[in-house]
């Protein structure tokens, strides 16, 4: 089993910068749409056994939970994030798959 990732450190560093700038001019409300973003160029550029990796979740789908997790977080003094975050891993590899 081989896997390949071809993405440039230029191209990284000008998707670092847009999605800072979505998260930033928007307070945040950005997040999951910058979240796509990044994923779908990682998957854009990489190769799991040969096949190319693509990303099919959307800022939208997103939005709902990202807003659910970040209230039990506010509520629960933060001890929530743990969960949190392990739910977000789970959604990006969720909404991964080779084609």
């Amino acid at each position: 089993m081989e896997s390949k990732f071809k993405g440039s450190v230029l191209d990284f560093f000008v998707n670092c910068i847009i999605v800072s700038l979505m998260c930033t001019f928007t307070l945040g409300i950005a997040t999951p749409w910058a979240v796509c973003r990044m994923m779908n160029w990682v998957c854009t550029n990489s190769t799991i056994s040969g096949k190319q990796a693509k990303f099919n979740g959307k800022g939208g789908q997103l939005f709902g939970l990202f807003i659910k997790w970040w209230l039990l977080t506010l509520i629960t003094f933060g001890i929530y994030g743990l969960w949190a975050s392990r739910n977000m891993i789970k959604w990006v590899i969720e909404n991964t798959e080779t084609v």
